[in-house]
């Protein structure tokens, strides 16, 4: 672990952001908050961070653009990605654009500190042989398709092949959070 006991939380939800923070406080780390990338722009206009926990949905964009431009500000920060709805794609995404681990919610502070310290990859992970059903492979094609179309409803519903309500029934079922 670097010695830079420095973290930004990229979290829109203030009262999971705040429970992170007063957690990280406890372990040592200094903590700001942020809810958007553009705070984010502020904060990195003024300072550098060793770690950083984003949350894959700020309001209606992509975390992604947030990993990608913590990374590009310090190639040596570790970022943790959080989601309420993991998806293979997205993961992907998330290691491309510069974060060293990407975890399902709820994870708590244990989960993300031991995401920092995971940061290399370890040929030693067993391959699970674990079937995906056909309504996890649904929804990540949903959601994957939400995040080609900047979360719009019509669009997605369009690429998808489906009636704008259907798709909004599915949402309603299983909201993007």
């Amino acid at each position: 672990m670097t010695p830079d006991r420095s973290l930004i939380v990229v979290e829109d939800d203030s009262g999971f952001a705040r429970t992170l923070k007063r957690s990280f406080e406890r372990r040592g780390y200094e903590v700001v908050l942020a809810a958007s990338i553009e705070e984010v722009r502020m904060v990195l206009a003024e300072r550098s961070f060793g770690y950083a926990v984003v949350d894959l949905k700020l309001g209606g964009a992509s975390g992604l653009a947030c990993v990608e431009l913590l990374h590009t500000h310090d190639e040596e920060m570790l970022i943790v990605v959080l989601t309420g709805f993991a998806s293979i794609a997205t993961a992907v995404e998330a290691i491309k654009l510069g974060a060293c681990h990407y975890l399902a919610k709820p994870s708590n502070t244990d989960d993300i500190e031991a995401a920092f310290n995971k940061a290399e990859g370890n040929t030693e992970v067993a391959l699970d042989a674990r079937p995906t059903s056909i309504k996890t492979l649904e929804w990540e094609r949903i959601h994957q398709t939400l995040i080609e179309t900047d979360f719009n409803i019509s669009e997605a519903a369009r690429r998808l092949g489906m009636h704008r309500r259907t798709l909004a029934r599915k949402l309603e079922k299983r909201p993007v959070k």
